[in-house]
């Protein structure tokens, strides 16, 4: 959808850049399960609207994993590490 909107820019085309990235050793793709998708709706109701930056926020918890963002109001959420 950031793409679409012109706020997100790839040099190939969306499900191609997904495809490689998954062939990268580096990085690991986290399917969102059910505790995952409870967290999501389970999250303060200010934080955040957008539902997948919610499942974002939602997957860090629950992984315990810190977040890569330059989003305000997901740096603002005190429940979640960023980095960045």
């Amino acid at each position: 959808m950031l793409e679409k909107k012109g706020r997100l820019r790839f040099n190939i085309p969306a499900e191609q850049w997904i495809e490689k990235s998954e062939r990268l050793s580096f990085l690991r793709f986290i399917p969102v399960d059910n505790e995952i998708a409870a967290k999501s709706v389970q999250l303060d109701s200010s934080l955040h609207p957008d539902p997948a930056d919610r499942i974002i926020i939602a997957t860090a918890k629950v992984k315990k994993l810190p977040l890569v963002t330059k989003d305000r109001q997901i740096l603002a959420y005190e429940g979640v590490s960023t980095i960045w």
